[in-house]
């Protein structure tokens, strides 16, 4: 069976670039997640106190902090990965995921979210919604949960 070289489209360019690393479940862990979160994206051509770097501030914060508060085992850290797709029309998508161990204690997912009683000590996952294109909640191989969060530009 013959093929045409005009039926044949060209693949689509694509350039990811992942950053990855442990950090200890402690406030101390969530604060360094942010800054060498920030840090990357810097190195990415996001520059520091940009709209797009304070937004990924924000949300890395939040699902750091998450993770020490709720997520936390003795002994085990979490992991924090940033994964950015530039596409070929110019629209780039970043992935931040935070991983924990513990199983147990499940943050709510995006259909889940409630508004928080006046007296409630955290959002249930409202600041991420808001700032956020996707986020969602999976089990991770192994032992606990990702959160992912999901921006575009």
């Amino acid at each position: 069976m013959q093929t045409s070289q005009a039926t044949l489209a060209a693949p689509t360019p694509v350039t990811a670039r992942v950053f990855a690393q442990r950090f200890s479940a402690t406030r101390r862990g969530a604060r360094l997640a942010r800054r060498l979160a920030i840090a990357q994206l810097d190195t990415w051509g996001t520059p520091y106190g940009s709209e797009r770097s304070d937004t990924v501030a924000l949300l890395v914060a939040e699902l750091a902090a998450n993770a020490v508060l709720h997520g936390r085992v003795p002994g085990r850290g979490f992991e924090l990965r940033l994964t950015l797709v530039a596409g070929p029309d110019g629209c780039d998508r970043l992935r931040i995921e935070v991983a924990d161990t513990r199983t147990e204690a499940r943050l709510p997912g995006p259909d889940d979210l409630r508004p928080p009683a006046p007296d409630a000590e955290s959002g249930r996952g409202l600041l991420v919604d808001a700032l956020a294109d996707h986020w969602e909640v999976t089990d991770r191989l192994g032992v606990g949960k990702i959160v992912r969060a999901e921006v575009t530009w």
